[in-house]
């Protein structure tokens, strides 16, 4: 013989799992091991020959071979059937939701996992198997899992659950009938029941935590203690609840928990009940009141641990941005690190914060230029480190702002985000803004500039370069060759500008080394070299946990401001440090690989060119475009960036894609990418692209500089004269430029141009005729 059983006090759950558990045992005998809850009682009351719910009395112990628990462990639950534990030769077959607990019930086959119900546990072995259910054994069932899970409110609920109730509505299962044994209004005892715990309630503060306690005493056995301690939970908002009920010979103990700070599973196993994390419940028989009140008290003294604090969770260094600071740069720099406001700080004190809200509204008046001053609010709410998380998150929710400067007195030390708050409600939250650079191991292989420097620059340029270490030395600066010049520097490419950045005013730097080269126009020059130089500004300032201002990065701020992390570096040129690489942010290693990957996950919404500049460069390169990074430009499509970018400016870059080493790959890119037919609407990339390598091969060899200039002709003769001229208009194409185009599609023949272009142009007819 087999038995199906549960706890005493059955609830809704454990009959629930006793019918689920005969779907998977045939055969087997369903017997309650004491009184039921009355609730319960009611249901059975109509439906007990229906389900076949035998009681203990009067079973006959000795022929039972198998036991299948479900909903418990707790041989101290079992009742008159703990008996059969005895039994030799018994197989034992536990499903429970319970953690374990000392002394429990071993069984030869456990299902036990932390769900919101015990009956899901047997619902996924049921859809498994493929065994049968009725609409009516489906609807038992959903009564077990929603009493458990509180209607799927509780914070026990998985979504493990949550699939077993679909598929028991799949099967049938009838929600009004669960609403009616489940919702029905409290019963006249568990109105005064709920009057005299709320008459009772004490209120304690133990290591930060509100802490509610509250006990009563009753007579006979009143329902539904779970039921009124969650109700008296939402009207406390405590971060943790008991409710300690002397019912009959028991003393009945039910837990809430709301924070994580707590365990009242732990809590109640102390007392010999069980349960989970943020729901529990014990019966101690023959237990006092406030004997069980004290050793909660006692116990909750010695091991709560204080709440998650906002210093624990903020972040420090904070940027901060002056009244001075225009909007615009407010903007992007809350882009760039993906931030949803910056404090204003003046003189060390805090005195307004900007919002990104702020900034929008500025724009749209066309007032970007404008300081923040003119537009952040000076009203701040601000926390200390100590104020708990939860009250932060109220402050956030109350004043329906985005972020709460932290303060120490009147010292700025961090700054606490909804995303920070997020990060704790939620496990693996993951905000929309993320860095995508992949910092170089200290093990990692580096490069050896100094070596780079001397193999692709003349010795005179070289030269040049250690002098200009050496004078920022004495003039007290630091200076270093950045972004795309060291990346060409490192691949051994020729370019015709390199870019050199010094920590200093840098005028006076500049009249010196003019004296050696040429200086003009900001540039200086020698041997077909020629240096571009500028002073490294910060665009924020950083305050640390202790309210200092931290020595300013203003080299980490110039190379974040890099399109990718192959031009985020820079070589060191003063003497004690020539020829140190400077990489924060791994663009070596992507370098080596052959990966274009951009900072952060806001890139293409900081510079929408970005998105045609990354398809040039892989052409270019050779290189592909790192997984995140195409995932992001895609998005940055769908959201239209790509029409926000100035016609202008996206002709700078497609010109530079056209006077490229590989331009049919750079025209594959755009078509791979979708950004094609929004470049080029109308124009078939198929002709385009086959003229692009048929001219590709014809050039190799050539010495013309005009490759752009003959493609542009041909995409405008393929285009006709009608899109050629919305293109021009929509590049704002310089008039002389646009001219030659609209003669050349009146008079296709070329003679009106010189003899090398009507050569190129009789080429390119023949190839689209």
């Amino acid at each position: 013989m087999e038995v199906i059983t549960t706890h005493q006090m059955t609830d809704f759950d454990g009959l629930a799992a006793m019918v689920a558990a005969s779907k998977l045992y045939p055969g087997a005998r369903m017997v309650l091991p004491g009184k039921a809850a009355p609730g319960v009682e009611t249901f059975l009351a109509l439906h007990k020959d229906a389900l076949g719910i035998e009681e203990a009395r009067g079973l006959k112990l000795e022929g039972v071979r198998r036991l299948i628990l479900v909903d418990t462990r707790n041989v101290r639950r079992l009742g008159p059937l703990a008996k059969l534990l005895d039994s030799p030769g018994l197989e034992i077959h536990i499903y429970d939701h319970h953690p374990a607990a000392e002394g429990d019930v071993k069984g030869s086959k456990e299902v036990v996992a932390m769900v919101g119900a015990a009956t899901t546990l047997l619902v996924e072995e049921i859809e498994k198997k493929k065994v049968p259910l009725s609409p009516f054994e489906a609807t038992v069932l959903l009564l077990g899992i929603y009493e458990d899970t509180g209607s799927l409110l509780f914070p026990c609920t998985t979504t493990r659950d949550l699939r077993a109730v679909t598929f028991l509505l799949e099967k049938g299962g009838n929600l009004g009938i669960v609403a009616n044994f489940l919702g029905r209004p409290l019963t006249e005892e568990q109105k005064r029941l709920f009057k005299a715990l709320l008459l009772n309630a004490e209120r304690h503060s133990i290591n930060g935590l509100k802490v509610l306690l509250s006990k009563a005493k009753v007579g006979e056995f009143i329902e539904g203690l779970a039921l009124l301690t969650h109700r008296l939970a939402e009207i406390e908002r405590p971060d943790v609840a008991f409710v300690i009920v002397e019912m009959e010979d028991r003393v009945y103990v039910v837990g809430r928990a709301a924070s994580p700070e707590i365990d009242v599973g732990e809590v109640l196993r102390s007392l010999g009940g069980g349960g989970h994390a943020q729901a529990a419940s014990a019966a101690i028989k023959g237990a006092d009141l406030e004997e069980i009140k004290l050793r909660l008290l006692a116990w909750l003294n010695q091991q709560l641990r204080p709440p998650l604090t906002v210093g624990e969770i903020m972040t420090s260094p904070v940027k901060t941005v002056t009244p001075e600071t225009s909007v615009t740069e407010a903007g992007q720099i809350m882009l760039r690190y993906g931030h949803s406001g910056l404090p204003v700080v003046e003189g060390g004190k805090l005195v307004g914060i900007i919002s990104r809200r702020d900034v929008e509204k500025a724009k749209l008046s066309g007032l970007g230029h404008a300081p923040v001053k003119g537009y952040m609010s000076r009203q701040v709410v601000t926390v200390s480190p100590q104020v708990p998380v939860r009250e932060a998150q109220a402050l956030l929710v109350q004043h329906d702002i985005g972020r709460l400067p932290v303060v120490e007195g009147d010292r700025l030390v961090g700054i606490v985000s909804r995303t920070d708050i997020l990060k704790t409600l939620h496990r693996n939250f993951r905000p929309a803004f993320s860095y995508l650079f992949l910092p170089l191991s200290p093990l990692g292989q580096r490069w050896d500039a100094r070596t780079v420097l001397r193999k692709h620059l003349p010795p005179a340029v070289l030269g040049f370069l250690e002098e200009a270490g050496r004078l920022a030395e004495r003039m007290g600066m630091e200076i270093y060759l950045i972004g795309e010049s060291v990346r060409d520097l490192l691949l051994g490419r020729e370019r015709p500008v390199y870019h050199l950045a010094a920590d200093g005013e840098v005028e006076k730097l500049y009249e010196e080394l003019g004296k050696s080269a040429q200086a003009k126009d900001g540039r200086i020059c020698l041997e077909n070299f020629c240096f571009h130089l500028r002073q490294l500004k910060p665009s924020f300032l950083e305050y640390d946990a202790t309210g200092n201002p931290l020595p300013n990065s203003l080299l980490r701020q110039e190379l974040y401001q890099q399109d990718f992390t192959i031009d985020a570096l820079a070589i060191a040129l003063t003497p004690h440090r020539f020829g140190v690489l400077v990489d924060f942010f791994g663009g070596q290693n992507d370098l080596k690989n052959g990966l274009l990957r951009v900072l952060h996950s806001y890139s293409f919404r900081e510079n929408s060119l970005r998105i045609v500049r990354i398809l040039r460069l892989a052409a270019e390169l050779n290189f592909l475009i790192e997984r995140e990074t195409a995932r992001f430009l895609r998005e940055a499509l769908q959201e239209g960036k790509l029409e926000q970018v100035p016609g202008e400016k996206l002709w700078e870059e497609i010109k530079l894609g056209l006077e490229g080493p590989n331009v049919p790959l750079f025209l594959s890119r755009l078509a791979e990418t979708g950004v094609w037919s929004r470049l080029f609407p109308g124009l078939d990339y198929g002709r385009a692209s086959s003229l692009a390598v048929t001219l590709e091969r014809e050039w190799r060899g050539s010495q013309s500089s005009k490759k752009w200039f003959y493609l542009l002709l041909a995409f405008c003769y393929l285009a006709g004269e009608e899109r050629a001229a919305e293109f021009c208009r929509r590049y704002a194409i310089e008039a002389e430029l646009a001219d030659k185009i609209k003669a050349f599609l009146k008079n296709p023949s070329g003679d009106f141009l010189g003899q090398e272009d009507s050569y190129w142009l009789k080429r390119l007819l023949g190839l689209t005729s």
